[in-house]
């Protein structure tokens, strides 16, 4: 019996394959794309955090109030005057120091007479003859209609440029031109947080300045108090933030003057004091309907005067 021979089985050989045996360098069209994909990703992030900061700013801004100034306004000083009312309910509107010019043309004359039962007597007859010596004078009447603002919308808005200094003394001996050259070159040099001056003005609360750059108004808000020399003195002054005011809305209605009376259509004859005598003299008689006249004011034909009503 043939005996067989036994050999061990060959093992199996794995070639290699490409990508084992061969490198591959990357060409300029690859670094280049990745190069700029590389730029694009740091631009998107830089993108992200600044609209994570936007919308953070916008919260803020929407959970703050919109009526609060990020920095201290001008102060208003009040006085007492001493006067007290007792039991008086609070008016629901304040008005400080109304003006009403009322126009008087030629021909005409305002009176006030001290009791509104007068005023409203004189009225109910609406031509008025005047007896003079020679003559007779027909005039005519009617009542005093003042325009009164009922209602007014105000906008606001501060300005990022412009300041306002307050706090200077009433008593300061100083022209107009010379307050504000002085408060221009002290505002106006860097050592004191200022900057260049571009425009200037003298307001009933202080004196307006506004600056080339924002960052120096900010700056000036920021800091608030300032000593300045003014006619050898040295004072503090307020710098605060300028808001402008835009009347958008303002709603008027005309309201009777109780006491007042305009006599219409009086003709040429008389020169000015002659004619108001005359007019007193007529309208104090009580046959007539008239009273106590608390004053009188004619314009003669030809003129134009104003009546000035204040509260």
């Amino acid at each position: 019996m043939d005996s067989a021979t036994s050999f061990p089985a060959p093992k199996p050989r794995l070639l290699p394959t490409r990508s084992q045996t061969m490198s591959v360098t990357p060409g300029p069209a690859s670094l280049r794309r990745g190069s700029l994909l590389r730029t694009l990703q740091e631009e998107q992030a830089k993108l992200k955090m600044r609209l994570q900061e936007l919308q953070e700013l916008k919260r803020g801004l929407r959970d703050s109030p919109q009526d609060k100034v990020p920095f201290p306004v001008p102060e208003v000083p009040l006085v007492f005057r001493g006067h007290i009312k007792e039991d008086m309910e609070g008016p629901k509107s304040l008005v400080s120091n109304l003006r009403i010019s009322y126009p008087l043309s030629g021909g005409s004359a305002l009176i006030i007479f001290d009791d509104p039962k007068v005023a409203k007597q004189v009225l109910q007859q609406k031509e008025h003859q005047i007896q003079m010596e020679e003559c007779r004078l027909r005039v005519q009447v009617q009542p005093v209609e003042l325009p009164m603002v009922t209602a007014i919308q105000v906008s606001s808005q501060m300005s990022s440029q412009t300041v306002l200094v307050s706090g200077f003394p009433a008593k300061l001996k100083l022209s107009e031109e010379e307050l504000l050259d002085k408060v221009e070159l002290f505002f106006g040099k860097t050592k004191n947080g200022g900057g260049d001056v571009e425009t200037r003005e003298l307001l009933h609360a202080g004196v307006m300045l506004g600056f080339a750059k924002e960052e120096v108004a900010q700056n000036l808000c920021q800091i608030g108090q300032f000593t300045v020399p003014l006619g050898g003195r040295q004072f503090p002054l307020k710098v605060s933030p300028y808001m402008s005011g835009e009347i958008q809305k303002a709603e008027i209605k005309f309201q009777p003057v109780p006491q007042a009376v305009l006599v219409l259509n009086i003709p040429d004859v008389l020169d000015g004091p002659e004619l108001q005598d005359v007019l007193q003299v007529h309208f104090q008689k009580p046959t007539r309907g008239g009273g106590e006249v608390e004053a009188l004011t004619a314009v003669p034909p030809g003129e134009q005067r104003l009546a000035v009503f204040t509260t």
